[in-house]
């Protein structure tokens, strides 16, 4: 099972799942796009002194890609990874979740199990609370991106500008609720899991990771009204999911211009 060392070596495996996810027409890809911009996004960051600690926060990023790149391998494999993830990769070979639901729920897995059990796992209950500028620079980047995902996916939903006007935009508030959640929740969980003795930390993981797989639920099948929005975005989505996964890598080479527009 491929791990990462270093952040560049987490860029150069998320390269590695995004062509993969091409040839296959896999949407798993989807997420690995944006969490690949964000992933230099942090670089940039550690290199441009925008982070508190670099030294640790360069060992959280590595730590909490571990995560993902671990849950992809062993499903890709066919083995059993966090029921979360299980449940967001068993998403990507549906029909019906759109782009934004498959990137909201390897966020949901990602953000509010993986990057609470990273963040203490570089911390003591001592000085846990020094992360928390770091910690809350992770989730800014990563709502930026979001967000400017959202405006630039008009080329993959040619349907999406008059459904927001139709919907009073319900899309941005399932965006903004479910970001805001899994900052908090995934910042009060850390603090949480780093009193917890070695010895208790699995049973605390499993339990945290039923909590999150609910969630995911939820974002899979978010109520009548939103998911007959969804279901019609859905089916005027254009294009293969190699190209939609291309679209996405566009944006990024753009440097996300969107976020700024």
């Amino acid at each position: 099972m491929k791990q990462a060392g270093t952040i560049n070596e987490v860029i150069l495996l998320l390269d590695e799942i995004i062509e993969r996810s091409k040839l296959e027409q896999s949407n798993l890809g989807l997420f690995a796009i944006l969490y690949r911009e964000v992933t230099v996004k942090v670089k940039e960051g550690i290199h441009a002194g925008a982070f508190q600690n670099g030294e640790r926060m360069e060992k959280l990023d590595v730590i909490f890609a571990n995560r993902y790149l671990k849950a992809y391998y062993l499903y890709q494999a066919k083995e059993k990874p966090s029921e979360c993830w299980g449940f967001a990769f068993e998403q990507a070979e549906n029909f019906w979740p759109i782009v934004l639901q498959h990137l909201l729920l390897g966020i949901n897995a990602h953000i509010n199990l993986d990057l609470g059990i990273a963040s203490a796992e570089v911390s003591t209950v001592e000085d846990i609370e020094e992360l928390k500028h770091d910690f809350d620079q992770i989730n800014f980047i990563l709502s930026n991106l979001v967000a400017g995902v959202e405006k630039c996916l008009i080329k993959i939903w040619p349907t999406l500008t008059w459904i927001l006007k139709a919907t009073g935009k319900i899309d941005n508030f399932f965006i903004d609720f479910s970001m805001e959640t899994a900052r908090n929740g995934a910042w009060k969980f850390a603090n949480e899991f780093v009193a917890v003795p070695e010895n208790e930390r699995e049973a605390c993981t499993q339990l945290r990771d039923k909590r999150i797989t609910e969630i995911a639920r939820l974002v899979s099948n978010p109520g009548y009204f939103v998911s007959a929005v969804f279901k019609l975005i859905r089916l005027f989505e254009r294009g293969t999911i190699a190209q939609k996964i291309m679209d996405m890598q566009i944006m990024e080479e753009k440097n996300m211009e969107c976020v700024a527009a």
